[in-house]
């Protein structure tokens, strides 16, 4: 299993216990790719501007392609009508509203600059140079770009090098001059002392190193021929730096902190990647790192039919929209990358710089059904792709160690009849007191309460081990169906002594949920699924029939016998802390089982779409399951 370094990410802070430390000098004799010196490294620059993604030529054959392309031609309309609302807008201002983050407005500038720049190139309206100025004039004379949560300097960096070097002709030597210093001072030069000290993100294995490494980057780029020295440093530091998360791609191109966040993280690392490339010529080698190449599959299997991703660890149920999968496609030869991006494209200028025209649409034929993406320890599972009413589950085993993670081990979603009826709650308020420290395990949407896992003496906190990891032990996939297992004891001591959790795709047209426990003396257990459904429960409440949208999915209880369904509010148990400022869950209920005294046997539940008729399978033991 993978070794994590807490921090938070995206809109976190220091995270849990803080910075787990590492010898740096051991990691990098680990680094996958070696690296040159930084003369070297800059001994390739080209000259001109722009080379920052695109050069001029390249920008050429992108206007060329706005007007011959319908697809195209649609998105840069949109863009266009977007940047036309940045004109009507006032400059951003130095605002923090959580007491924390500038981050927000770091990303409104970057995405202001990539329009207007983008819209330039394309139209040469010189509106989008002037208000893309007035934007940039006042960033520049901010305090700092809040280098305390430096992902906030770093996408700020980022956003004035795609100014500087889209937009270079148009600038004069004194607006020059005053975007170079801002990037040296607020950005390039502060993380210069970070790599120095080897803290912080620069030793991260997770979206932290990527963001901050790339949006850098792109600064150290934009300004190496004029600043060598300290661009110079960053890059050589920057390029030995990445490859530490980018390890964690590995074997399969999944992300331990999840599909939201491999999106984040993977912006980060191709935005970068692309920029080597565009200005220096080569990308080192960091590109052929084992896993990278595989990226582009994990946002297409955790997606289910109706497009929402499999939203474990801090993360909310979203539509991946991802540019960089174009560049994937390109880079990796996989057009399937591309037909994803295109499907959800978010209409972003890099949308267009990073266009691919080909892929299927849908997914192409022979795509697997079901696929275990190893360390990260996540299964995904489907009836069919192209389908919108297919059926699909998402199972998560993994590591509680991992950044951003919930105690989730044994979570799963579910997907039928073109609705989503089985749920995460997706991540909580990360500015609620201690969400990244002490108070973490408190939160219900952290704990395995909030989750579709199970609690064994819930009494006793926090109901998994925080440190813990679950590997899947078996994965079978076959036309007639699919099977993972997962091994969540170590979760669950010392209150289990075994503790496995199977899902199976019947026929893949219905899912056996089957839990093998073996408790240390009796136990309370409850068992828990959560979703938006209105719940009815029959057969003397041995099954429940959620009902969604006028849609239907059967849950029956085929072991214990005692057993029966309760229905619960999606809110802590009794024994559980209740902090103030918890979001209330509204519109979710909760199907349990509640099974006192339990020491040893069978949980086995049966999710049927549709009217949930037909025979019960016989159960069998986790290690006689066939996937047929």
């Amino acid at each position: 299993m993978r070794t994590t370094i807490y921090r938070s990410a995206a809109f976190g802070a220091w995270a849990l216990a803080g910075l787990v430390a590492s010898n740096a000098l051991a990691a990098e004799e680990r680094l996958p790719v070696a690296t040159p010196a930084a003369a070297q490294i800059l001994s390739t620059l080209k000259k001109e501007h722009p080379r920052l993604l695109m050069s001029a030529a390249d920008f050429a054959r992108l206007r060329g392609q706005t007007r011959s392309n319908e697809t195209l031609r649609a998105w840069a309309d949109k863009l266009r009508g977007e940047g036309e609302r940045i004109l009507g807008q006032p400059p951003s201002k130095y605002e923090i509203p959580d007491g924390l983050r500038l981050l927000y407005t770091s990303r409104r500038v970057l995405g202001r600059m990539q329009t207007l720049g983008l819209l330039y190139r394309l139209e040469g309206d010189r509106r989008f140079v002037d208000r893309a100025w007035k934007e940039l004039e006042a960033a520049a004379a901010f305090q700092d770009w809040n280098p305390r949560h430096f992902l906030d300097t770093a996408e700020m960096t980022h956003a004035f090098a795609i100014a500087y070097d889209w937009l270079y002709d148009q600038w004069t030597p004194d607006q020059r001059r005053v975007l170079r210093e801002a990037m040296l001072a607020k950005g390039i030069k502060l993380a210069n002392d970070i790599h120095a000290r080897r803290s912080g993100w620069s030793r991260a294995r997770h979206n932290w190193n990527q963001v901050c490494n790339g949006g850098i980057g792109m600064g150290a780029l934009a300004l190496a021929d004029e600043e060598p020295a300290p661009c110079g440093q960053f890059l050589e530091a920057a390029l030995k730096s990445i490859q530490l998360p980018m390890a964690e791609y590995g074997p399969d191109g999944a992300w331990a902190e999840g599909p939201g966040y491999w999106n984040y993280a993977t912006s980060y690392n191709v935005v970068f990647l692309a920029a080597l490339e565009s200005a220096l010529g080569a990308d080192f080698g960091l590109s052929a790192i084992p896993g990278f190449s595989e990226a582009g599959w994990f946002p297409i299997h955790a997606s289910g039919p109706t497009g929402l991703s499999f939203d474990y660890a801090d993360a909310h149920a979203s539509v991946i929209r991802a540019p960089e999968m174009f560049w994937l496609a390109r880079k990796f030869n996989q057009p399937a990358f591309a037909a994803f991006a295109r499907r959800n494209n978010s209409g972003s200028a890099l949308d267009l710089v990073y266009y691919d025209p080909r892929g299927e649409q849908p997914m192409p034929a022979g795509l697997p059904l079901d696929k275990h993406f190893r360390n990260a320890e996540v299964v995904m599972m489907r009836s069919a792709w192209n389908d919108p009413n297919a059926l699909w589950v998402g199972f998560k085993a993994g590591d509680n160690k991992a950044n951003h993670s919930n105690l989730d081990l044994g979570g799963f979603v579910l997907e039928a009849l073109g609705e989503r009826f089985i749920v995460e709650l997706g991540a909580d308020n990360y500015n609620m007191p201690g969400y990244f420290g002490s108070q973490r395990w408190n939160y219900y949407r952290l704990r395995p309460e909030g989750h579709n896992t199970l609690v064994i003496n819930p009494s006793q906190e926090p109901g998994q081990n925080p440190r813990a990891a679950a590997p899947i032990t078996r994965f079978e996939s076959r036309p007639a169906g699919a099977l993972a297992v997962a091994d969540l004891t170590a979760a669950y001591q010392p209150h289990a002594r075994k503790l496995h959790r199977g899902l199976a795709l019947l026929g893949r047209h219905r899912v056996l949920v089957q839990d093998e426990v073996e408790t240390a003396g009796a136990a309370e257990v409850w068992w828990f699924l959560h979703t938006p459904a209105q719940i009815t429960l029959e057969e003397g409440g041995r099954a429940a029939r959620l009902t969604l949208k006028g849609k239907e999915l059967t849950a029956r209880i085929l072991a214990p016998a005692p057993a029966v369904f309760t229905v619960m509010d999606a809110r802590p148990l009794p024994t559980s802390p209740a902090p103030e400022m918890q979001n209330p869950n509204k519109g979710i209920r909760k199907l349990a089982l509640h099974l006192g005294a339990f020491q040893s046997g069978t949980i086995a539940v049966l999710l049927t779409p549709g009217q949930g008729r037909g025979p019960a399978p016989s159960l069998k033991p986790l290690a006689a399951w066939q996937p047929e």
